[in-house]
């Protein structure tokens, strides 16, 4: 098959180009910046704003797999452009070249559109998706990990350093890359299931609370590490300070901090794909683990 992939530079878009090719794929993946060649990798260069270059991203292409969104803007209007209009080009790209099967991803975050700029971005673009009359299939992660994520990185340092500053009390869902890099091949792969949206995870029931996670952060790197639950307050305030100092370039936003005080990211067992289709393979406590060990050999841990 020939794989139209946009996020492909990603952390979990660079996963599923590695195991595309190693299902003896074709892709062509859409990049910003000049790649390394690579066999069975077509490069394309543009953004989701570049007609020209969608066109060529889609030209012949079995299935679309669109990855590519923003996680971290300045303004609602920032989050808008780059995950509902981005989304919306990239329909019309698969429309007009004719690409039926249209695998997009979203978040848990468009499961509360009125809390945070960023799930209201996803939640437009999901709409978008199932009004587009293709073939499609959207798939709502929760926390993603992994060897080579930034965006976990820091709870892994807090962890090695002894104190985990946590959210409110609550809990929440987690998926290893690969196991979420496997499900998006896979559903690449064939028209069906099609107009169907799934929530997928780890496989455990419930979901993990705050303090269970970091416990299972503290194993991975192989120390006790004491847990605080920050308060909400806190946590706004803080957003407050670290945009005011970092400006865009801040990590934790208010946009951020609203969705870190939801106290349920779990996700939905209803929503979870048939067993024969796809089921979780790597256990978080193994998957953790073995992220720690890398973040160690690259020296980031």
């Amino acid at each position: 098959m020939i794989l139209a992939v946009t996020g492909g530079t990603g952390f979990v878009g660079s996963r599923l180009l590695d195991l595309a090719l190693e299902r003896g794929h074709q892709v062509r993946a859409l990049t910003r910046r000049p790649q390394q060649p690579k066999d069975g990798i077509e490069w394309i260069e543009g953004d989701l704003e570049n007609r020209e270059a969608l066109e060529r991203l889609v030209e012949r292409s079995d299935a679309v797999v669109h990855v590519a969104g923003v996680i971290n803007a300045p303004s609602a209007a920032a989050f808008e452009a780059g995950n509902a209009t981005g989304t919306l080009a990239m329909l019309a790209a698969a429309t007009a070249a004719g690409t039926r099967r249209f695998v997009h991803v979203s978040s848990l975050a468009a499961r509360e559109r009125k809390l945070s700029s960023y799930g209201a971005s996803k939640a437009s673009a999901e709409d978008l998706v199932e009004h587009s009359g293709l073939d499609w299939v959207i798939v709502r992660p929760p926390a993603v990990y992994g060897p080579g994520d930034r965006e976990t990185l820091e709870l892994f340092r807090m962890a090695a350093a002894g104190l985990i500053l946590l959210p409110p009390r609550g809990k929440l869902s987690l998926i290893h890359v690969d196991d979420l890099a496997r499900l998006l091949v896979t559903l690449a792969e064939s028209a069906k299931p099609m107009k169907q949206l799934f929530e997928v995870d780890d496989g455990r029931p419930g979901g993990w609370t705050h303090r269970e996670f970091a416990v299972a952060l503290a194993t991975a790197v192989g120390r006790r590490a004491l847990s605080i639950a920050t308060p909400g307050v806190v946590l706004r305030l803080g957003a407050t300070l670290d945009r005011l100092m970092r400006r865009n370039k801040a990590k934790l936003t208010p946009d951020r901090a609203a969705y870190f005080c939801h106290p349920d990211w779990v996700v939905s067992s209803g929503k979870a794909p048939a067993p024969e289709l796809w089921r979780p393979q790597i256990a978080t406590e193994q998957g953790l683990a073995d992220t720690a060990r890398w973040y160690r050999a690259q020296g980031w841990l």
